[in-house]
């Protein structure tokens, strides 16, 4: 008589370990590409030595993504899980192979933050082959798999065992590898980062316990005490723009000595531009709420405590304050608490395309208006207007200079960088410099125009650099320590009219003797305060770039 439960094994499925460690099989092999390449490359492991490094290496991996799942390994989660982990190894996978990345908190940061304008940036139809291949192949084969699960107690036993034994298999792998595994982790700590997908799993375990925001959403006061000195009655107020540039490098100003003049109207116009100066993050969340603290970068990284920034003590000051964003993901908090006008109602016709992106050179049509409507006894005080750029944003840097300003072609005219010929990716980066010189230039000759009833001032620095293609990197955002000095070297530039260099004993020529000095962000808070004369207890003079100036006027 025939046994119908003893069905064949193919009718009854795969046992739920069978399944896991397919999963884990995948994951550590195929999803871990990137990581397999970047070990590939270090000449200590080029041998048979480093082969078996590798295979353990591996051998730990899929073990600890075996005995993860077991934790889930239950009827109703188990495929859910895995479908988790299949995503986001296959994008993971995807942006660190393509963009040379590794996902970290700070990366995660800028996930959470990218809005979708952003987003649909990073979209095109390799992203989506090269999802389709990784992961959701992989994610339709598990949910058509069959799978055949004991009952309720003893697979519990089962998932015991198997967290058990997975930990040592992959306390076992360490071991056998342990002397190459700890100098290689020590020597190259981007690689820990590229460890996929528990790197993102770890990163957002981390962003929980050090969120984007400290001390919840409590934001407490700064310089409540901030004042401005009285001046002669003579004296005009200060009109100040302070463009926060986006992804500009340094390296590829023609002022700081780029072998192509990309800075053709800013050198006519006789600025000072600084050749040494340091970014204190490598994107925009981590770098513009950093430089508007007067923490510095090591101190803002340890805070326990939200803060108001800059923009905040010069309204405490008395200044008329106006935040201009170019970019729909805004300004990281620095703004909230002043007037704004986001990208939203910047648009204009013939400077804005029909997905509501603009052109930096928007950010001037209407500003006197815009500044009109500020408090009138504010602006008796003086007007300091901040411009958040969209600049030389990635990876759609063709969109990003309009059709007279593509000085350098051909450029590469999509956002699939690695489509590209370098020399296409850089002469399309090579633009967005060309058009940030116009514009800068062009907010120059506006603040000229205004010289008869103000002393207006211009001060230009960018978020963070960029990567274009060295060493397979592009973009931006890997982890300061280790990030290449290309997404830190940043360009700054100051313009002062001869009625503000009067009126704040800060001349362009004393500036002018910093130019090969090593500056940082962690300056800028203090500087700005420093150029418009406010008195507060947070503000520090050792930070001013300009008070050597005042002391020697």
């Amino acid at each position: 008589m025939t046994n119908r439960p003893s069905l064949s094994a193919a009718r009854r499925g795969l046992r739920p370990l069978t399944v896991m460690v397919l999963a884990a099989l995948w994951v550590a092999s195929i999803g871990n590409l990137a990581l397999w390449r970047g070990l590939a490359a270090l000449p200590e492991l080029g041998n048979t030595r480093g082969l078996l490094f590798g295979l353990a290496f591996a051998l730990m991996i899929g073990a600890v993504h075996v005995a993860l799942s077991a934790l889930f390994a239950w009827r109703w989660t188990l495929k859910p899980m895995l479908t988790v982990v299949l995503l986001a190894a296959a994008a993971g996978a995807y942006f660190m192979l393509s963009y040379g990345v590794v996902i970290e908190r700070t990366m995660m940061v800028n996930v959470l933050l990218t809005d979708s304008r952003e987003a649909r940036e990073l979209l095109s139809w390799r992203m989506a082959g090269a999802l389709l291949l990784l992961g959701v192949l992989p994610v339709a084969l598990l949910w058509r798999t069959r799978i055949a699960w004991p009952t309720p107690g003893r697979q519990a036993r089962n998932n015991l065992f198997t967290v058990v034994a997975g930990l040592a298999v992959a306390v076992a792998a360490m071991g056998l590898s342990f002397q190459d595994l700890s100098a290689t982790m020590r020597n190259h700590t981007q690689l820990r980062y590229l460890i996929n997908p528990l790197n993102s799993f770890y990163a957002i375990a981390i962003l929980g316990q050090q969120p984007i925001q400290r001390n919840g959403a409590a934001v407490l006061p700064l310089g409540e005490d901030a004042h401005v000195a009285p001046r002669p009655a003579d004296a005009r107020p200060p009109l100040v723009l302070l463009v926060v540039g986006e992804t500009a490098r340094s390296d590829h100003f023609g002022l700081n000595g780029y072998a192509r003049d990309t800075t053709p109207e800013l050198a006519a116009r006789g600025v000072v531009s600084l050749r040494n100066a340091w970014s204190c993050g490598t994107n925009t969340a981590a770098s513009v709420p950093c430089m508007f603290s007067p923490l510095g970068r090591v101190a803002f990284n340890e805070r326990q405590d939200n803060t108001e920034g800059l923009a905040d003590v010069l309204q405490h000051a008395g200044y008329a304050v106006l935040w201009l964003d170019n970019q729909a993901g805004g300004c990281k908090g620095v703004c909230d608490r002043v007037p704004t006008v986001d990208d939203q109602a910047l648009q204009t016709p013939g400077l804005c395309d029909a997905e509501g992106e603009c052109l930096d050179e928007v950010m001037l049509n209407g500003l006197d208006e815009r500044i009109a409507q500020l408090p009138f006894d504010r602006r008796a005080r003086g007007v300091v207007v901040f411009m958040h750029q969209m600049g030389s944003h990635g990876p759609a840097y063709y969109k990003r200079s309009p059709k007279a300003f593509k000085k350098f072609e051909p450029e590469c005219t999509t956002n699939a960088l690695q489509q590209c010929s370098r020399e296409q990716v850089v002469n399309a980066y090579d633009n967005t410099i060309v058009y940030t010189d116009h514009v800068l230039a062009s907010d120059i000759d506006w603040l000229k125009a205004h010289e008869t009833n103000w002393a207006p001032a211009l001060m230009y620095l960018s978020d963070h650099g960029e990567s274009l293609g060295e060493n397979n990197l592009y973009l931006h955002g890997l982890p300061y320590r280790f990030a290449p000095d290309v997404q830190k070297h940043i360009p700054w530039i100051f313009w002062l009219s001869p009625q503000f260099q009067q009126q704040s004993g800060i001349t362009q020529a004393c500036l002018g003797k910093l130019r090969d000095e090593k500056v940082s962000q962690d300056d800028y808070f203090h500087t700005v305060l420093g150029l418009l004369g406010v008195a507060t207890r947070v503000y520090q003079p050792a930070r001013d770039m300009g008070v050597m100036c005042r002391a020697a006027g």
